[in-house]
C-alpha cells in the first residue's frame, strides 16, 4: 500500500536541477504536496497554495520580495465541450520555478520529461535563468494553442461548404464552433494582459535581457487573438447566411404548399355545394344530368374546378409567384 502511494506521489511531483536552477512540476496537487513545498520555501503564501488547488482562479500576478506567483489559463481539448480551461500556477524566483497544474497540460509535461531525459535539452532550456525557463514553458503552451486554433479554422472551412448545401443542416455545428471560439477568446484575452505584465516583472530574475523572448511570445498571442477575431466574424457571417438560406427554403416550401392549397379551394367549394342536403341541378333529387352519359354531373364538377384552378394558376404565374 505504501509502495503504491509512493509511486502516485512520484507521478504527481518531480524536480529537475541544472546549474543551480531547479524546476519542480506538481501534477494533480494535494494539499500535502503544497505543504511540503511550503516547508522548502517558507516565503510562499498559504493563499497561493489555495489558489493552486482551485481551478477557477482569475489569471493574475502576485508580487513578493523574492518571488512571483502567477496564474495562467490555457485551453485543453474536451470531447463534449470542445475546449475547457486548464489552470497553470507558477512560483518563480531567482533560482527556482515551481509549476502546479491538474495534469491536463500535455505539452508542458512533455517538455518536463524531455528535460529529465535529455541532458542537452536540459542545458538548452534551463542553462540560462528562471525567467528564460518560464519563457520556454509559456512559449510551448502558446504554440500548442496555435495548433488548437488551426483545428478550429479547419472546422470553419468545413462548415463553409455545408452552409450552402441545402440537404445538410448546420446550426449545431455553427453553435459548437461559436462556443469553442468564445472559450478560446476568453483565455487569450486574459493571457495577453498577463504576459504583457509578466514581461516587466520577470526581468529581475535574469541578467540577460528577456524582452525579445517575451515579445516573441506576445506576437504569437496577438496572432492567435487576431485569428480568433476573424474566426468569430466568419462564424457570425455563416450563422446569418444559414439563417437567411433556411428562411428562404422555408418560404419556398410554404409558398408551394399555399399555392397547392389555394388551387384546391374551387374543388372543395364545388364538393361542398353538392354535398349539402338541398336540391341542386344535376343532383340526385332533381335528377342527374345525362347529356354526356351517367357521369355528366361529375364531369361538370371537375371542369368547373379545373377551369377555376387554371385561371388562378395563370394569375399566379403573371404575378411572378410561380
Amino acid at each position: 500500500m505504501r509502495r503504491n502511494a509512493g509511486m502516485e506521489a512520484q507521478k504527481r511531483q518531480g524536480t529537475i536541477t541544472n546549474n543551480g536552477l531547479s524546476w519542480t512540476d506538481i501534477q494533480r496537487p494535494a494539499y500535502a504536496d503544497l505543504a511540503s513545498l511550503g516547508e522548502r520555501h517558507p516565503t510562499f503564501h498559504k493563499l497561493n497554495f489555495e489558489d493552486s488547488l482551485s481551478k477557477i482562479q482569475i489569471p493574475k500576478i502576485d508580487r513578493y520580495g523574492d518571488h512571483l506567483f502567477i496564474v495562467l489559463h490555457f485551453p485543453t481539448p474536451d470531447k463534449e465541450r470542445g475546449f475547457v480551461f486548464s489552470q497553470l500556477s507558477v512560483f518563480i524566483g531567482a533560482n527556482f520555478i515551481v509549476t502546479v497544474h491538474h495534469g491536463e497540460l500535455k505539452p508542458m509535461e512533455e517538455l518536463f520529461t524531455m528535460c529529465q531525459a535529455d541532458e542537452q535539452m536540459r542545458q538548452s532550456i534551463m542553462g540560462k535563468s528562471s525567467g528564460y525557463l518560464l519563457h520556454k514553458i509559456i512559449d510551448t503552451l502558446v504554440d500548442d494553442l496555435l495548433h488548437l486554433l488551426m483545428k478550429v479554422v479547419g472546422n470553419i472551412d468545413d462548415v463553409e461548404d455545408l452552409v450552402f448545401d441545402e440537404r445538410t443542416s448546420v446550426p449545431r455545428q455553427i453553435a459548437l464552433l461559436r462556443r469553442e471560439i468564445t472559450t478560446l477568446r476568453r483565455i487569450v484575452i486574459h493571457l495577453r494582459r498577463t504576459v504583457l505584465e509578466l514581461t516587466k516583472e520577470v526581468q529581475r530574475f535574469s541578467t540577460e535581457d528577456l524582452t525579445l523572448y517575451y515579445k516573441d511570445v506576445q506576437d504569437h498571442i496577438e496572432k492567435v487573438y487576431e485569428t480568433l477575431e476573424e474566426a468569430k466574424e466568419t462564424v457570425e457571417i455563416y450563422k446569418d447566411t444559414d439563417f437567411v438560406l433556411s428562411t428562404e427554403k422555408t418560404n419556398k416550401i410554404l409558398g408551394v404548399l399555399t399555392i397547392i392549397f389555394t388551387m384546391s379551394i374551387p374543388a372543395t367549394v364545388v364538393a361542398a355545394f353538392y354535398g349539402m342536403n338541398v336540391n341542386l341541378p344535376g343532383g340526385t333529387e332533381i335528377g342527374a344530368w345525362t347529356q354526356l352519359g351517367p357521369y355528366t354531373t361529375l364531369i361538370f364538377a371537375i371542369i368547373v374546378s379545373v377551369a377555376t384552378a387554371g385561371v388562378m394558376f395563370m394569375y399566379f404565374r403573371k404575378q411572378g409567384w410561380l
